[in-house]
Formats: structure tokens, sequence, C-alpha cells
């Protein structure tokens, strides 16, 4: 059995140890937010942060993790409120959405330790692959982000303005 934290809540799985992070979320506990996308972890879709660093969970067995505190995409924000996912929905970058969830995680992560990032230092930080093009929409929108967690502007609907839409695939 391997315990550890997924999303603040103790969780126990009752599996192979080797079982990767990824299939121990989506098929034991639901959270489809994370998606399979290479295998390999260079694509960035299956990215979630693990004791505050972003991580591709199908490289990870669930007993390397023993004792470590996992957030998904479903639990970065219930309502889909962190800056992320407001600027990339205001500035309409997601398209198909397959991406999107493992692009926040990264972001997320990149905005957690550097509140002010440069153009280069986002760049350097979403290592995510799009098969849509999102990325130049992607740069202003995390730097969106990071004036709103900075509390410079304000997030999409709270001037009454263009709320988010909860239209964009499972958990972005």
């Amino acid at each position: 059995m391997t315990r550890f934290t997924v999303n603040n809540k103790p969780i126990e799985y009752k599996m192979d140890p080797d079982t990767p992070l990824l299939w121990a979320l989506r098929d034991a506990s639901n959270l489809t937010g994370t998606k399979y996308g290479c295998g390999t972890g260079e694509c960035g879709a299956c990215m979630v942060i693990v004791d505050g660093a972003a991580r591709p969970a199908c490289q990870m067995s669930i007993a390397s993790l023993e004792g470590t505190f996992v957030t998904t995409i479903e639990g970065l924000a219930k309502d889909r409120g962190h800056p992320v996912q407001q600027a990339l929905i205001a500035a309409n970058v997601p398209q198909c959405g397959y991406c999107i969830p493992g692009v926040v995680m990264s972001a997320a992560v990149l905005l957690q330790g550097n509140r002010s990032p440069s153009e280069a230092d986002i760049k350097g930080a979403i290592p995510n692959i799009c098969r849509c093009g999102i990325y130049p929409r992607l740069v202003d929108a995390i730097s969106h982000a990071a004036s709103i967690a900075r509390g410079e502007t304000q997030a999409p609907g709270e001037n009454g303005e263009g709320s988010p839409s909860p239209g964009f695939g499972n958990g972005a």
C-alpha cells in the first residue's frame, strides 16, 4: 500500500507500487484532468505538482511518492479561479484543451516562485507541447496571470466583465 496526499486529501493506493501516478490518478481516483500524452514525460500533458515542483505523472511510480503532496488540476482551484486559469480563458488560449491542464500546472509552479517572470522565464518553465499552436498567446496570458497574482490587474469577472467560461476541457 502506498500513502501520500492528493489535493489535500490523504490517499492510500492498494495498487502495484510500480503503477505510474498518472494511472493511479485517472483509474483509481477518477481525477481525469491529468492527461496521457506521450508516456515518456516529454509532452507535459500529465503535469502535476509534487511538493511544489511540476513533474510528469507518467514518469513517477506511486511507490516513489510515499509521504509527498500531489496537486492535480482538479485540486489547483475548484472554480477555475487560479490566476493562470483565468488569464488563459480570458485570452482565449485553449483550443482543443488537451494540453491545457498540464500547461496550467507548469505555469502555476512558475508563478509560485517568480511573480514577475520574463518572456524567457515563461518559455523556459513551460515544457508542454501543444499541437494547436497556442504559444503566441501563451506568453502574454501567463504574463497577465502574473499581474493578476500580484494584484495589479483584476481577474476576468471581478469587475463585472467577461466571466470565465466553464467550457474548456475537463479540469482546465
